[in-house]
């Protein structure tokens, strides 16, 4: 377990009253029928779980999202009593603790239905029954699957809540994948005996440029964070109606001057071309702040300042126009002045994606929440 370092002026800092924003924006675009999941897993995108579980249902949410069987108990013991869902399949062994707990569990097969019969009691198991129309994940795959798990579910002790499917492309700009998984799941959705009361499909990506449809539970996830699910490569029909929500900051340990073949971190990559002033930054790839990184920018009172060197574990440095004092704020991720670093931004400096940006910063830099 990585230790929070509560005492070092490296921190996040998660502002609740936008998480708030980004959900009621969404909110106000559904009918009164459909009702908002907030995607609370991998830590809230690593903005932190519990505080923004507590933003989310204060802005509307109804209900949570999650990827695994502990974070749907983490949010029950901190008092949560709105519906669970598990988007991930879980183990049969667990289903009585689900059950016992009031979380929802996605399923997608008969033999695991039946295991999980010897371990539920009087409590029935609440299910979601996942469709696999198109993204070669988990989900059952034709209308004899479903037909098959259907009848188990309404043999058993279970309590069939919902359907749902999940879509590859709903961020990109040629819909003919999407189309062709809007058009399997309603086939299948057809073929049920009884249809359950969520039926649904709609999560960010689709609920930003598509709308909700008929979607019953929209899930949100990285739209309540403030991100453009398409990395910045398909724009927002409205680009206010996304603000991030979290910063990154830290502060300046150490400044000093270089002269010119003075060099910076392992390798020696970077040689200073003449006399010039670098600050060291408690903060490194332990942090999620990754090498891939050092080529770009930070922000220092409203400046891009460049990355020098190869970051290290713990510290990495940075170039100065001029000299600044020990202590001085430093901008990794978010806004400073005009300038502003995106998740998107280092998401492309290290040719991934935003949620990842986001979801590998790490446990030992400090969660500070504003606005709450």
């Amino acid at each position: 377990m990585m230790l929070e370092a509560i005492h070092r002026n490296t921190r996040v800092v998660v502002d609740l009253s936008i998480v708030k924003q980004n959900i009621k924006k969404q909110k106000e675009k559904l009918s009164p029928s459909q009702e908002l999941y907030a995607v609370v897993k991998a830590n809230a995108y690593g903005h932190g779980m519990i505080p923004v579980a507590k933003a989310a249902v204060e802005a509307g949410a109804t209900g949570f999202c999650v990827a695994n069987v502990d974070e749907g108990l983490g949010l029950r013991q901190a008092g949560f009593t709105q519906p669970i869902l598990i988007l991930g399949l879980s183990r049969v062994e667990d289903a009585a603790l689900l059950a016992e707990n009031k979380i929802t569990a996605s399923v997608d097969s008969v033999a695991w239905l039946k295991e999980a019969v010897q371990y539920l009691n009087d409590t029935p198991l609440k299910v979601h029954i996942a469709v696999d129309s198109g993204m070669g994940r988990i989900g059952v795959v034709d209308e004899e699957e479903l037909a098959s798990v259907e009848a188990v579910l309404q043999n058993g002790p279970f309590e069939f809540e919902g359907i749902f499917t999940h879509f590859a492309t709903a961020d990109e700009a040629d819909t003919t994948q999407l189309t062709k998984q809007i058009e399997k799941f309603h086939r299948l959705v057809d073929e049920l005996s009884v249809k359950p009361a969520h039926v649904h499909y709609s999560n960010s990506a689709y609920a930003l440029w598509h709308g909700a449809g008929d979607s019953a539970i929209v899930r949100y996830g990285i739209g309540i964070y403030g991100i453009n699910p398409s990395n910045g490569d398909l724009a927002l029909k409205d680009e206010s109606s996304l603000t991030p929500a979290l910063r990154w900051e830290t502060e300046m340990v150490k400044v000093k001057k270089l002269e010119a073949g003075d060099t910076v971190s392992y390798g020696a990559t970077y040689t200073a071309d003449e006399p010039q002033w670098v600050a060291t930054l408690p903060v490194g790839y332990a942090d999620g702040f990754i090498r891939a990184y050092n080529k770009g920018d930070v922000l220092v009172d409203g400046v891009r300042c460049p990355i020098v060197g190869r970051i290290c574990m713990d510290q990495c440095m940075i170039r100065l126009p001029h000299e600044f004092p020990v202590g001085t704020t430093v901008t990794l991720l978010g806004k400073d002045g005009d300038e502003e670093i995106t998740a998107i931004e280092l998401a492309k400096r290290s040719e991934t994606i935003a949620y990842e940006v986001l979801c590998i910063i790490s446990d030992r830099v400090k969660r500070v929440y504003i606005n709450d």
